[in-house]
């Protein structure tokens, strides 16, 4: 197994990113290389140092809040270092991964590719750029069941979430779901209103 590459492992919510990594860290353990798993700390659905997949399987973890943490958290003779949720770093992990590389290391990440809103997440687009391979997995739309969602769908209280609410919302299965270009919804309750008042007030220029 060679260092220097980074491999991405990019999706939407539920297409299996999490359970993609472990098989591979799994496979690196096996291999008996010295593995260091990562994980953003703003990420609250485990509740221990660990990252879960949604079928239950699980590793161990180091939490941390800022990127440039983990050039201190990887120590020299780690051969292999994993990153779940790339998306909620701040900008300077393209850099950490970067040093990470040139060191030597061989860097298994995960990301969602696209937020709620469908817009480019964090620094996953430099990340897919510097990646070495990138792996874009699919999920099944949980609307018409169509194997190639590829879009997160936000629900609040069972029901499209708008494109003017929070960016981040840390939440399972019960908040957002996979969805396929065709389901997938985005209300903009905003421009609605807007819509609306221009309406009215056409209306009372022609009475």
């Amino acid at each position: 197994m060679q260092g220097y590459c980074f491999e991405l492992i990019t999706g939407p919510m539920s297409c299996g990113k999490t359970e993609e990594l472990l098989r591979r860290i799994r496979r690196c353990i096996i291999a008996k290389k010295k593995v260091k798993v990562i994980s953003p700390d703003v990420d609250t659905r485990t509740k221990g140092d660990y990252i879960e997949s949604r079928n239950g399987l699980w590793l161990e973890a180091v939490k941390v809040k800022h990127s440039i943490q983990i050039l201190s958290v990887v120590k020299p003779d780690d051969e292999i270092v994993a990153i779940d949720e790339l998306q909620f770093f701040d900008e300077n992990i393209t850099k950490v991964i970067t040093q990470l590389m040139n060191e030597g290391k061989k860097v298994i990440g995960t990301g969602l590719d696209l937020d709620f809103k469908g817009d480019t997440f964090g620094s996953m687009p430099q990340l897919m750029c510097i990646a070495t391979q990138v792996d874009k997995l699919h999920a099944v739309c949980m609307k018409c069941g169509s194997d190639h969602a590829t879009r997160t769908q936000r629900l609040i209280n069972g029901k499209p979430a708008d494109k003017n609410s929070p960016l981040i919302m840390i939440g399972g299965d019960e908040t957002y779901e996979a969805r396929c270009i065709k389901c997938y919804e985005l209300p903009d309750a905003e421009a609605e209103k807007r819509r609306e008042k221009e309406k009215n007030s056409l209306k009372l220029i022609k009475f």
